[in-house]
């Protein structure tokens, strides 16, 4: 038998997690370092993923099979195309970073009776998610996805709600009641799309006798699984509901702004850099791909929902008093743009949907790092508790602007083409929801420089003269990435060459073509 890589890709997180969680008390640096480490060899196994994955090669590779719940059908069913690849890298890459930019957020620390959990809980929480993150990536068995698409909300909530942002304007006894809010809030949300989701994996297994997407689509494709169009239709809306709400889309979106406000820093750059991701890859692995003719049927309704969400994110990122709470808007809105590309249903829009969310992950996570640094340094997470950083802290304050302007999509930054690929995907099918969403893009230019107005210039506030420059962890937490947004806003074709072939498959499934230009005929 070939090395299972696939397994010890999630595995290895997980054994790590176990690992880090037993370390005792008192040796909590220890547990830091051994999370690092696992995060490190992870990301040595996604690489090795990426170099045996072949772009021109069958669909589904690395491809692993074992009977689990025979009875039922169910089967331990990995395989990667390369949009999986490209996502079990982004997450690979970014934990290390998460680890690192957390490296104190879980200190103990005596607040009246109040204790924080111990440090090792933590970074254990973090691996944990990360494997199950992967694991729900490689599952090509329905079932096997749904255990871990669902199961990754524990150590989620425990990580909202145990360890939330120690930053809040009205003192501790109210961040513990928020965080424990947004904890909850998160976690019935999520679990109301998961049980209806689960309803829809039921309905499916009894309309295919199984729940292997292989099997069930190459079935839908020869005509031997003849699903009836209602049948069709609600499993769609069952799976398709689940992930909304994961992505978030509007109007699901509400517990990712409280989620993310509540969160320390890192964690919320695993809730919509990592977690999230889920949601929008599972729209291209299993809505397209299962519902084909469902997809279509639905899909001017889901790209006003997804319009709605960009207009609607950006607008209530512009209002925002918390820098926090100003990046998760801004997710909802680029969330949308994802959504959007996915089912305008041309090659340039899912392309661009699959790179908006690997680029998505990396501009976040260097805006919302470096904001985390700056919180911490003053304790506030109000904007207006800011001002003049840029002359006391220059680094921190250029390396805010990059992520701020990799938000707005800048030209030579890598977002901007995977939104200039998803607008003119949309637009070559549907003009007029590609020129309304264009607005979404001169209101992410207002956001974000008005951000960095009212933090970075002015005046500097005695609050804020004393603040430190950027450290060495953090500087390497902060550099990688920002050099990652340059690589690929000069050169995305690493990751484009990955997902295209992967995307050409999905249009096939769904029957569709790109639009054929309209060329007037030569006179």
């Amino acid at each position: 038998m070939s090395f299972p890589l696939l397994t010890a890709t999630a595995a290895l997180p997980a054994i790590g997690a176990i690992a880090t969680a037993a370390v005792p008390a008192a040796r909590r640096n220890a547990a830091k370092w051994l999370a690092l480490l696992v995060s490190l060899a992870t990301l040595a196994l996604a690489i090795a993923v990426l170099i045996r994955f072949d772009p021109d090669g069958g669909r589904y590779q690395l491809t692993e099979s074992h009977a689990w719940i025979a009875d039922f059908g169910v089967r331990y069913e990995l395989g990667v195309d390369g949009i999986a690849v490209a996502l079990i890298a982004l997450t690979a890459l970014l934990i290390p970073f998460i680890i690192l930019a957390g490296w104190h957020d879980a200190d103990p620390l005596e607040t009246g009776s109040r204790r924080w959990r111990p440090t090792q809980g933590f970074f254990a929480l973090i691996l944990a998610v990360e494997a199950m993150v992967i694991l729900s990536f490689e599952a090509t068995d329905v079932f096997l996805f749904y255990i871990f698409f669902e199961a990754m909300l524990i150590p989620m909530y425990f990580l909202i709600g145990g360890f939330g942002d120690r930053a809040h304007e009205h003192g501790e006894e109210a961040a513990s009641t928020q965080r424990s809010y947004a904890a909850v809030k998160f976690l019935l949300y999520n679990l109301a799309g998961g049980l209806i989701m689960l309803a829809a994996v039921i309905g499916l297994y009894v309309v295919a006798g199984n729940f292997s997407l292989q099997e069930i689509a190459e079935a839908r494709a020869n005509g031997s699984l003849d699903m009836a169009t209602s049948t069709e239709r609600w499993l769609f809306l069952g799976f398709f509901f689940a992930f909304a709400v994961k992505a978030p889309l509007w109007p699901l979106h509400t517990w990712l702004p409280n989620a993310m406000g509540e969160a320390t820093a890192p964690v919320a750059v695993l809730i919509t850099a990592v977690v999230d991701k889920v949601g929008t890859f599972a729209m291209l692995r299993f809505c397209l791909q299962l519902f084909p003719e469902a997809s279509k049927w639905a899909t001017p309704v889901i790209l006003v929902l997804a319009l709605i969400s960009i207009i609607y994110g950006a607008l209530l990122a512009v209002g925002q008093r918390d820098i926090k709470r100003l990046v998760a808007y801004a997710s909802i809105s680029h969330f949308g743009f994802i959504i959007m590309g996915i089912f305008a249903m041309t090659s340039q829009g899912q392309s661009g949907a699959t790179l908006y969310m690997v680029n998505h992950g990396i501009s976040t996570a260097a805006l919302m790092l470096v904001a985390g640094f700056l919180i911490s340094r003053r304790g506030s997470r109000l904007i207006a508790d800011y001002g003049g950083v840029q002359k006391v802290a220059p680094v921190l304050a250029g390396t805010f602007l990059i992520g701020g302007l990799a938000t707005l999509s800048l030209p030579g930054l890598a977002p901007f083409v995977s939104e200039f690929l998803v607008l003119v995907g949309t637009f070559t099918r549907y003009p007029a929801i590609g020129i309304i969403a264009t607005f979404g893009i001169v209101l992410a230019a207002l956001y974000t420089l008005v951000l960095y107005q009212r933090t970075m210039t002015g005046p500097v506030k005695p609050e804020v003269s004393a603040m430190p420059d950027l450290r060495v962890r953090e500087l390497v937490v902060v550099a990688p990435l920002v050099a990652l947004l340059i690589f690929l806003g000069v050169y995305p074709k690493p990751v484009t060459d990955i997902v295209n072939p992967a995307v050409q498959q999905t249009m096939s499934d769904v029957q569709k073509t790109d639009p054929q230009p309209e060329v007037e005929a030569a006179k």
